[in-house]
Protein backbone atom coordinates (compact mmCIF):
# COMPACT_ATOMS: atom_id res chain seq x y z
CA UNK A 1 0.00 0.00 0.00
CA UNK A 2 1.03 3.05 -1.07
CA UNK A 3 1.80 5.66 1.95
CA UNK A 4 -0.63 8.31 2.09
CA UNK A 5 0.87 11.80 0.07
CA UNK A 6 4.01 9.36 -2.24
CA UNK A 7 3.27 8.87 -5.96
CA UNK A 8 2.38 5.88 -6.93
CA UNK A 9 5.47 4.20 -8.80
CA UNK A 10 6.08 4.69 -12.89
CA UNK A 11 5.42 1.01 -14.27
CA UNK A 12 7.23 2.77 -17.56
CA UNK A 13 10.99 2.32 -15.39
CA UNK A 14 10.01 -1.37 -15.17
CA UNK A 15 9.18 -2.06 -19.08
CA UNK A 16 12.40 0.46 -20.20
CA UNK A 17 14.37 -1.80 -18.87
CA UNK A 18 16.51 -5.03 -21.09
CA UNK A 19 14.62 -7.75 -18.51
CA UNK A 20 11.15 -6.35 -19.86
CA UNK A 21 12.04 -6.86 -23.67
CA UNK A 22 10.51 -9.94 -25.44
CA UNK A 23 13.82 -12.57 -25.75
CA UNK A 24 12.98 -12.44 -29.72
CA UNK A 25 13.06 -8.78 -29.92
CA UNK A 26 15.84 -8.06 -27.63
CA UNK A 27 19.48 -7.31 -29.72
CA UNK A 28 21.50 -7.30 -26.60
CA UNK A 29 20.42 -10.84 -25.63
CA UNK A 30 20.47 -12.48 -29.09
CA UNK A 31 23.76 -10.91 -29.50
CA UNK A 32 25.74 -11.73 -26.42
CA UNK A 33 27.80 -14.29 -25.95
CA UNK A 34 26.03 -17.00 -24.19
CA UNK A 35 23.52 -16.78 -27.27
CA UNK A 36 25.93 -18.08 -29.88
CA UNK A 37 24.65 -21.70 -30.42
CA UNK A 38 21.17 -19.99 -31.17
CA UNK A 39 22.88 -17.80 -33.57
CA UNK A 40 24.66 -21.00 -35.32
CA UNK A 41 21.09 -22.54 -35.57
CA UNK A 42 19.36 -19.05 -37.11
CA UNK A 43 22.07 -18.98 -39.57
CA UNK A 44 21.85 -22.57 -40.70
CA UNK A 45 17.84 -22.77 -40.62
CA UNK A 46 17.34 -19.52 -42.07
CA UNK A 47 19.48 -20.27 -45.48
CA UNK A 48 17.79 -23.99 -45.59
CA UNK A 49 14.32 -22.89 -45.59
CA UNK A 50 15.07 -20.62 -48.53
CA UNK A 51 16.66 -23.07 -50.80
CA UNK A 52 14.01 -25.57 -50.05
CA UNK A 53 11.07 -23.43 -51.11
CA UNK A 54 13.13 -22.86 -54.68
CA UNK A 55 13.26 -26.67 -54.52
CA UNK A 56 16.63 -26.83 -54.85
CA UNK A 57 17.91 -30.21 -54.27
CA UNK A 58 21.77 -30.18 -54.89
CA UNK A 59 24.51 -27.47 -56.29
CA UNK A 60 27.60 -27.34 -57.87
CA UNK A 61 30.12 -25.14 -55.62
CA UNK A 62 31.89 -23.04 -57.84
CA UNK A 63 35.26 -21.15 -55.97
CA UNK A 64 38.01 -18.88 -57.65
CA UNK A 65 39.80 -15.56 -57.31
CA UNK A 66 37.32 -12.64 -56.03
CA UNK A 67 40.48 -10.51 -57.94
CA UNK A 68 39.70 -11.51 -61.42
CA UNK A 69 37.98 -9.35 -63.95
CA UNK A 70 36.38 -10.09 -67.00
CA UNK A 71 39.02 -7.55 -68.96
CA UNK A 72 41.58 -8.81 -67.69
CA UNK A 73 44.38 -9.53 -69.84
CA UNK A 74 45.75 -13.19 -70.51
CA UNK A 75 44.84 -15.92 -68.20
CA UNK A 76 43.08 -14.06 -65.66
CA UNK A 77 40.51 -12.63 -68.68
CA UNK A 78 40.00 -16.63 -69.93
CA UNK A 79 39.62 -17.79 -66.43
CA UNK A 80 36.77 -15.16 -65.82
CA UNK A 81 35.23 -15.98 -69.69
CA UNK A 82 35.39 -19.65 -68.77
CA UNK A 83 34.31 -19.96 -65.14
CA UNK A 84 30.70 -17.31 -67.04
CA UNK A 85 30.66 -20.39 -69.58
CA UNK A 86 30.77 -23.02 -66.93
CA UNK A 87 27.71 -21.12 -65.16
CA UNK A 88 25.99 -21.43 -68.21
CA UNK A 89 26.40 -25.20 -69.50
CA UNK A 90 26.15 -26.50 -65.91
CA UNK A 91 22.93 -24.87 -65.46
CA UNK A 92 21.84 -25.62 -68.41
CA UNK A 93 22.25 -29.65 -68.88
CA UNK A 94 22.55 -30.35 -65.20
CA UNK A 95 18.68 -29.70 -63.90
CA UNK A 96 19.32 -26.31 -62.27
CA UNK A 97 16.38 -25.35 -64.71
CA UNK A 98 13.68 -28.13 -63.06
CA UNK A 99 12.08 -28.21 -66.65
CA UNK A 100 10.09 -26.48 -68.94
CA UNK A 101 7.54 -25.14 -66.01
CA UNK A 102 9.92 -24.75 -63.55
CA UNK A 103 8.49 -27.40 -61.33
CA UNK A 104 10.08 -29.68 -59.54
CA UNK A 105 13.12 -29.91 -57.65
CA UNK A 106 16.35 -28.25 -59.11
CA UNK A 107 19.51 -29.83 -59.32
CA UNK A 108 23.28 -28.81 -59.54
CA UNK A 109 22.19 -25.12 -58.93
CA UNK A 110 25.96 -23.30 -59.22
CA UNK A 111 26.33 -22.15 -55.59
CA UNK A 112 29.43 -19.34 -55.42
CA UNK A 113 31.03 -17.81 -52.28
CA UNK A 114 28.71 -14.45 -53.47
CA UNK A 115 31.71 -12.54 -54.53
CA UNK A 116 33.33 -10.41 -57.57
CA UNK A 117 35.92 -12.16 -59.94
CA UNK A 118 35.58 -15.69 -60.08
CA UNK A 119 32.65 -16.36 -58.60
CA UNK A 120 30.14 -13.52 -59.75
CA UNK A 121 31.33 -15.28 -63.71
CA UNK A 122 29.91 -18.44 -62.62
CA UNK A 123 26.82 -16.51 -60.96
CA UNK A 124 26.73 -14.55 -64.22
CA UNK A 125 26.56 -17.58 -66.57
CA UNK A 126 23.54 -19.36 -64.24
CA UNK A 127 21.83 -16.18 -64.92
CA UNK A 128 22.25 -15.83 -68.33
CA UNK A 129 20.72 -19.67 -68.90
CA UNK A 130 17.95 -18.29 -66.68
CA UNK A 131 18.64 -20.38 -63.84
CA UNK A 132 18.70 -19.63 -60.41
CA UNK A 133 21.77 -19.48 -58.67
CA UNK A 134 23.15 -18.61 -55.00
CA UNK A 135 25.49 -16.76 -53.64
CA UNK A 136 26.90 -17.59 -49.65
CA UNK A 137 28.39 -14.41 -48.83
CA UNK A 138 30.62 -13.58 -45.83
CA UNK A 139 30.54 -10.51 -42.92
CA UNK A 140 34.14 -8.72 -43.13
CA UNK A 141 35.77 -6.47 -41.55
CA UNK A 142 35.75 -4.18 -45.29
CA UNK A 143 31.96 -5.85 -46.41
CA UNK A 144 32.02 -7.56 -49.56
CA UNK A 145 29.26 -6.86 -51.70
CA UNK A 146 27.28 -9.44 -53.23
CA UNK A 147 27.56 -10.09 -57.14
CA UNK A 148 24.60 -8.69 -59.03
CA UNK A 149 24.24 -11.86 -60.70
CA UNK A 150 22.94 -13.74 -57.89
CA UNK A 151 19.20 -14.21 -57.69
CA UNK A 152 17.14 -12.31 -55.54
CA UNK A 153 16.05 -14.03 -52.73
CA UNK A 154 19.30 -16.61 -52.93
CA UNK A 155 21.85 -13.95 -51.62
CA UNK A 156 22.51 -15.31 -48.40
CA UNK A 157 25.03 -13.61 -45.56
CA UNK A 158 26.43 -15.30 -42.26
CA UNK A 159 28.87 -14.39 -39.74
CA UNK A 160 30.43 -17.26 -39.24
CA UNK A 161 32.76 -19.20 -41.21
CA UNK A 162 31.98 -22.34 -40.67
CA UNK A 163 27.94 -22.09 -41.16
CA UNK A 164 28.89 -21.02 -44.41
CA UNK A 165 31.09 -23.96 -45.30
CA UNK A 166 28.58 -25.99 -44.02
CA UNK A 167 26.07 -24.57 -46.51
CA UNK A 168 28.55 -25.04 -49.20
CA UNK A 169 29.33 -28.26 -48.76
CA UNK A 170 25.93 -30.53 -47.36
CA UNK A 171 24.65 -29.83 -50.79
CA UNK A 172 27.34 -29.87 -53.43
CA UNK A 173 27.55 -32.70 -55.83
CA UNK A 174 31.06 -31.40 -57.15
CA UNK A 175 33.29 -28.41 -56.62
CA UNK A 176 34.55 -26.42 -59.21
CA UNK A 177 38.06 -24.58 -57.76
CA UNK A 178 39.38 -21.75 -60.63
CA UNK A 179 42.30 -20.17 -59.77
CA UNK A 180 42.56 -18.50 -56.59
CA UNK A 181 44.21 -17.57 -52.94
CA UNK A 182 43.34 -18.47 -49.42
CA UNK A 183 39.81 -18.66 -49.69
CA UNK A 184 39.87 -20.91 -52.35
CA UNK A 185 42.33 -22.98 -50.91
CA UNK A 186 40.29 -23.06 -47.40
CA UNK A 187 37.39 -24.46 -49.33
CA UNK A 188 38.84 -26.87 -51.60
CA UNK A 189 40.84 -28.35 -49.09
CA UNK A 190 37.35 -28.52 -46.80
CA UNK A 191 35.80 -30.32 -49.59
CA UNK A 192 38.88 -33.07 -50.50
CA UNK A 193 38.99 -34.15 -46.32
CA UNK A 194 35.67 -34.56 -45.97
CA UNK A 195 35.22 -36.89 -48.87
CA UNK A 196 38.65 -38.30 -47.82
CA UNK A 197 37.89 -39.34 -44.45
CA UNK A 198 34.50 -40.39 -45.49
CA UNK A 199 32.50 -37.12 -43.61
CA UNK A 200 30.98 -36.56 -47.02
CA UNK A 201 29.98 -37.77 -50.15
CA UNK A 202 32.64 -39.26 -52.88
CA UNK A 203 32.06 -35.85 -55.16
CA UNK A 204 33.86 -34.55 -57.91
CA UNK A 205 36.35 -32.39 -57.42
CA UNK A 206 37.65 -30.61 -60.37
CA UNK A 207 40.84 -27.84 -60.73
CA UNK A 208 40.31 -25.51 -63.37
CA UNK A 209 43.63 -24.39 -65.06
CA UNK A 210 45.89 -27.81 -64.31
CA UNK A 211 49.30 -25.61 -64.93
CA UNK A 212 48.23 -22.73 -62.03
CA UNK A 213 47.11 -25.77 -59.83
CA UNK A 214 50.21 -27.96 -60.20
CA UNK A 215 52.73 -25.16 -60.24
CA UNK A 216 50.83 -24.00 -56.75
CA UNK A 217 50.55 -26.69 -54.98
CA UNK A 218 52.77 -30.57 -55.26
CA UNK A 219 50.54 -33.33 -54.44
CA UNK A 220 52.54 -35.75 -55.50
CA UNK A 221 55.36 -34.44 -52.59
CA UNK A 222 52.24 -35.56 -50.48
CA UNK A 223 52.45 -39.10 -51.52
CA UNK A 224 56.11 -39.38 -51.53
CA UNK A 225 56.50 -38.00 -47.63
CA UNK A 226 53.70 -40.52 -47.04
CA UNK A 227 51.15 -37.71 -45.83
CA UNK A 228 48.61 -39.08 -48.07
CA UNK A 229 47.56 -42.42 -49.51
CA UNK A 230 48.76 -42.45 -53.58
CA UNK A 231 44.65 -43.50 -54.11
CA UNK A 232 43.78 -39.69 -52.67
CA UNK A 233 45.05 -38.28 -55.77
CA UNK A 234 42.31 -39.88 -57.81
CA UNK A 235 40.01 -37.59 -55.26
CA UNK A 236 41.14 -34.60 -57.79
CA UNK A 237 40.41 -33.74 -61.14
CA UNK A 238 42.18 -31.67 -63.67
CA UNK A 239 40.30 -29.30 -66.48
CA UNK A 240 41.52 -26.23 -68.76
CA UNK A 241 37.73 -25.78 -70.40
CA UNK A 242 34.28 -25.06 -69.44
CA UNK A 243 33.16 -27.70 -71.46
CA UNK A 244 35.54 -30.09 -70.05
CA UNK A 245 35.22 -29.22 -66.61
CA UNK A 246 31.16 -30.05 -66.92
CA UNK A 247 32.34 -33.58 -68.56
CA UNK A 248 33.87 -34.46 -65.29
CA UNK A 249 31.73 -33.12 -63.04
CA UNK A 250 28.57 -34.69 -65.06
CA UNK A 251 30.86 -38.05 -65.00
CA UNK A 252 31.36 -38.02 -61.22
CA UNK A 253 27.61 -37.36 -60.10
CA UNK A 254 26.52 -40.50 -62.65
CA UNK A 255 29.66 -42.43 -61.40
CA UNK A 256 28.14 -41.50 -57.52
CA UNK A 257 24.51 -41.97 -58.46
CA UNK A 258 24.77 -44.72 -60.40
CA UNK A 259 23.63 -42.93 -63.48
CA UNK A 260 20.32 -41.76 -62.12
CA UNK A 261 20.78 -37.98 -63.53
CA UNK A 262 21.48 -37.00 -66.94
Amino acid sequence: MTPPGASEPDPRALISQPAYRLAALDPDFLLGESMRGVRFLLEYEKADQALKSWGIRSTIVVFGSARVREDDPGDKGRWFAEGREFGRIASQRGGALAGPTGAGPRDNVIATGGGPGLMEAANRGAAEAGAPTIGFNISLPHEQFPNPFITPGLAFRFHYFAMRKMHLAMRANALVAFPGGFGTLDELFEILTLVQTGKGPRVPIVLFDEAYWRSLIRFDVLVERGMIDPADLDLIRFADTAEAAWQEVSAGVLAAEGGARP
